[in-house]
């Protein structure tokens, strides 16, 4: 049995500019980390030479190419592998902005080399995840999700035209990630079951909204700035509210009343920022709060579900092999 975890992310600023609508004309960057909620996949081989996948739903078959699941199909596919068993679970729900398409395809294909007594380098895991989900499935996605899950950390990772990517951790005090770790807090809103991430992000008008995204992008500079350069922390909150009004210029698919009023009741009760994870439309909302504040916009947001996190500075890891 082979079993690999790796992280989900949350994205402060720049999301968008890892798109190739942007990143093909200039240099997209973005501003991430990685929380120790994790997506666990589960492989053991069989004898009998058929695939068994369980995820929200169960397939079993014979060959391949009968698996309906996109991404389990075409991982299985490039890497060559039959007659196994695949099960995952999550610390997340699914569609909820966090890059969970992303840390299942990364974590498959983490598992499954291992499987072959194969392990890539961060940069290759990353890489054939987004060959997956880009090149091959077409979806029109962003590229900052599957690096974060392959390398984890607080970083800056910036897409270049030529196709490279090139990842610059955050290099501050670890008092200054705790401090930033313990001012944000990640709200489930209840809302899931909306358009997905590619439907929201082919909303986007890439031409008409040039210098939005170009605005985005130098908000992860100056967040990274803020950081390294050991700045009063709440501008980093300033900032993250400023990257939630740029946000919503790209897409009426952004937001909605509903994500508005907790947005705004969370901001009368003290928080200093915040924006919508992912995409748009559904999901988490990640604030930046005070710690004199936190009670206060928890009270203000009840019944809402807080969730806890921890910064992970590991990414994707095989953490167990018999």
């Amino acid at each position: 049995m082979i079993i690999s975890r790796t992280p989900f992310r949350i994205s402060f600023a720049g999301g968008g500019t890892d798109i190739k609508d942007f990143y093909g004309l200039e240099t997209g960057a973005v501003i991430s980390t990685t929380i120790n909620r994790y997506m666990y996949i589960f492989l053991n081989r069989r004898f009998d030479g058929g695939i068994r996948a369980s995820y929200s739903e169960v397939e079993e078959v014979e060959k391949v190419n009968q698996i309906k699941h996109p991404i389990i199909r075409e991982c299985l596919k490039l890497i060559n592998v039959s007659g196994i068993d695949i099960a995952s679970i999550a610390d997340i729900p699914q569609a909820t902005g966090l890059g969970s398409s992303s840390s299942f395809t990364v974590g498959l294909l983490n598992a499954l080399c291992a499987l072959k007594s194969k392990y890539l380098s961060r940069t290759e895991l990353a890489e054939l995840a987004c060959a997956i989900e880009i090149d091959i499935l077409k979806e029109h996605i962003g590229k900052q999700d599957q690096y974060a899950a392959a390398y984890g950390g607080l970083n800056l990772i910036e897409f270049e035209s030529n196709d490279a990517v090139n990842i610059k951790p955050i290099l501050c005090e670890l008092e200054i990630k705790d401090e930033l770790n313990q001012s944000l807090m990640l709200i489930y809103t209840g809302i899931s079951k909306r358009k997905k991430a590619s439907d929201v992000i082919s909303t986007y008008n890439f031409k008409e909204n040039y210098l939005v995204l170009k605005e985005m992008r130098e908000l992860a500079y100056e967040m990274k700035d803020c950081l390294e350069e050991g700045k009063e922390l709440t501008d980093f909150g300033l900032l993250l509210d400023e990257e939630w009004k740029l946000k919503k210029k790209l897409s009426k698919l952004i937001t909605n009343e509903d994500i508005d009023t907790i947005y705004e009741t969370a901001k009368k009760a003290g928080a200093l920022g915040g924006k919508l994870c992912g995409a748009g439309g559904r999901g988490f909302l990640l604030l930046f709060v005070e710690k004199y504040n936190r009670q206060k916009v928890r009270e203000s947001l009840w019944p809402l579900i807080e969730v806890p996190f921890r910064f992970d500075f590991e990414g994707s890891r095989i953490i167990y092999v018999n």
